[in-house]
């Protein structure tokens, strides 16, 4: 179902940013309100990031209506908030696929559309890649622009501080915009500061500063003195000291709900020399007031009723594995004084929520920061406490020296719960969690394990806490097989894996939780099934029995099958003296499109009947 575009006439006019050029400015609020509320009914018929977008609306109208998108490149950080972009871009008409397999990316996508310069899906790139970009027009004096929007939680990151750095000492004309979305403004402090950034924006001011600069230039007294009496006249107004440090003229903050206010500034800093910042202050959910009161549940939302007050209730059903995690926590928490728990930014996605609550002083939320988690754990480690580190497979990748250098280099004693491993499903190829089992066997002193179900889950994560050094227990998104966890906690065999069926010719060797999809296939090919548990240390005794009592052995994992778990069995087989045959199934050598993980794992042949159809093909 689809929204009628004829429901918002102004909107309809704006199919593309040149199209929004042509509406006369002061008719910009009315489509700010049509653009606000087809986003609305939009995607709660289609589910998708929703309180983002709402809060960028007024910046997204004014950032297409002052630069000529696409030859000005406008870069969104992460992406959240960049269906207000893609509705302005000529995808207005596809809202309703977004997310879904075939459909609209979730987030600005390089192959979707000309207007998005930056595929994104991880937070803090976009000044790093503008700054590239602006760097790239001032070789070519092509007189292109170069604008990024980075959230104050986005900034956070070191990679966001390293590009300001460069930025400011490089110098190019570009635009970053902090879009501080955890603030308001009050109505006497949002009017000052208005004022002051059409000043700070404005001819006069630009041209009194650098005519300044340019006459005092030969005097340094003077040009000290002029220097310090215009930090101290802008520090009066604004926050901005650091950034001027940096390098950057400091703007704002100003409100990002003014449309006509913000158009202006845009339209004045455009032709600013050098790089500038703009501090704009907007309010996500911005204009639903369920939204408003809840932005963390109205972050990425399913199918809901804008009428309502509320998001309708999740149906009961199995726990999830983040939810088995959230439990063994503060179980664990409650025996051992010495756990710690470290996120960055991801306390609702790793159910870390009750654990916050309960041990308050035994939890760090870091922010964005996922470098500095796992070294911060390490450092909690050193000194004989017990870090957990909760994160997304992802999101991990972000901190790989990390947990080589500062973590299994020196053998600590730190436990990886890595969430959202194998196929993510409608977030796309930014969020699969396809490469840590690649890129983490390779890695000495590192214990890795991969639960078949939710109790082998807790028990992996006991074990895991238990071992004397790094460890890393990876499970995926959504519930497994509905097996209820044990309260008690048991360590396991480290390295050993169970035989589930003893079969004939062909052994299938699962890791994590696809091995329910090989249940049936194992009884109607007759052939022997393993649960292997264990990636690293591979039960090396385990598969040379198998070797030798079968014909093939066909490795089963949801991560990349190149340099996976699969590869790992290839390297203990080339060390036997008869030889066996080998298949290895799990994630192809390309990105994982989004789509359901049912629809996904059906399009690889990694569900029940694809899986039985590769193995007959392969006998022949």
């Amino acid at each position: 179902m689809t929204v009628d575009i004829d429901d918002y006439p102004l909107l309809a006019q704006a199919d593309l940013p040149q199209q929004l050029r042509q509406i006369p400015q002061d008719k910009l609020p009315k489509l700010c309100h049509e653009l606000r509320d087809f986003l609305l009914n939009s995607v709660s018929q289609s589910s998708g990031h929703f309180a983002s977008g709402l809060g960028t609306v007024e910046l997204t109208v004014a950032l297409h209506y002052v630069y000529n998108t696409p030859f000005d490149r406008l870069i969104w950080d992460v992406g959240h908030q960049a269906y207000p972009h893609k509705i302005l871009t000529g995808r207005r008409h596809r809202m309703n696929t977004i997310r879904q397999k075939d459909g609209l990316h979730p987030f600005p996508y390089r192959e979707e559309s000309e207007y998005d310069t930056l595929s994104v899906g991880h937070s803090s790139t976009s000044i790093s890649a503008a700054l590239g970009m602006a760097l790239a027009a001032q070789a070519e004096q092509s007189g292109r622009r170069v604008v990024a929007v980075i959230g104050d939680g986005a900034i956070t990151a070191g990679m966001a501080f390293e590009a300001l750095n460069h930025a400011g000492e490089t110098k190019p004309d570009m635009l970053v915009i902090l879009n501080d979305n955890d603030m308001s403004i009050s109505e006497n402090v949002g009017a000052l500061n208005k004022y002051f950034a059409r000043i700070l924006s404005g001819n006069f001011y630009t041209n009194l500063r650098e005519g300044g600069k340019k006459i005092l230039s030969g005097v340094p007294p003077l040009h000290e003195l002029a220097s310090k009496a215009e930090e101290h006249f802008k520090g009066m107004v604004t926050p901005g000291t650091f950034f001027e440090e940096l390098g950057f003229n400091y703007i704002g903050p100003i409100d990002g709900h003014d449309v006509l206010s913000l158009t202006d500034t845009i339209r004045n800093m455009r032709g600013m020399k050098g790089p500038q910042l703009l501090h704009v202050v907007t309010k996500k959910g911005k204009g639903y007031h369920p939204a408003e009161q809840d932005p963390i549940g109205y972050h990425a939302v399913s199918k809901f009723d804008p009428s309502s007050s509320s998001l309708p209730a999740k149906a009961a059903g199995r726990p999830s594995f983040s939810n088995v995690f959230g439990r063994w926590i503060c179980d664990m928490a409650e025996q051992d004084e010495r756990l710690h728990a470290i996120t960055p930014a991801m306390r609702e996605g790793s159910d870390l929520v009750e654990f916050s609550r309960r041990f308050p002083h035994r939890y760090y939320d870091v922010a964005i920061a996922e470098q500095h988690a796992v070294t911060l754990a390490a450092g909690l480690a050193i000194e004989g406490l017990k870090p957990v580190v909760a994160i997304y497979s992802t999101f991990l990748q972000r901190a790989y020296d990390q947990l080589i250098h500062d973590v299994a280099l020196q053998n600590l004693n730190v436990l990886f719960a890595i969430d959202r491993a194998g196929v993510v499903g409608q977030d796309g190829p930014t969020h699969q969690g396809a490469f840590d089992i690649s890129f983490m066997r390779c890695i000495p002193n590192l214990v890795l394990m991969a639960p078949a179900d939710e109790d082998e889950c807790r028990q992996m994560l006991y074990t895991g806490y238990q071992h004397p050094g790094p460890a890393a227990v990876r499970y995926p998104r959504g519930s497994g097989s509905g097996v209820v966890p044990s309260d008690t906690m048991q360590a396991l065999s480290i390295g050993k894996g169970c035989k589930l069926r003893q079969g004939s010719k062909v052994a299938i060797l699962a890791f994590g939780p696809l091995l329910h999809e090989c249940k049936a296939v194992a009884e109607t090919l007759n052939a022997t099934l393993v649960n292997m548990r264990f990636i690293k240390p591979l039960d090396q005794a385990l598969i040379a029995e198998l070797a030798a009592e079968h014909e093939l052995l066909v490795t089963l994992e949801d991560g990349a099958v190149q340099g996976g778990a699969g590869s790992a069995v290839a390297e203990v087989l080339l060390q036997l003296p008869q030889r066996c045959r080998l298949l290895t199934l799990g994630l192809p050598d390309q990105f994982i499109k989004h789509g359901s993980q049912q629809e996904i794992y059906a399009e690889l042949g990694l569900d029940q009947a694809g899986i039985l159809h590769k193995i007959r093909q392969h006998l022949g």
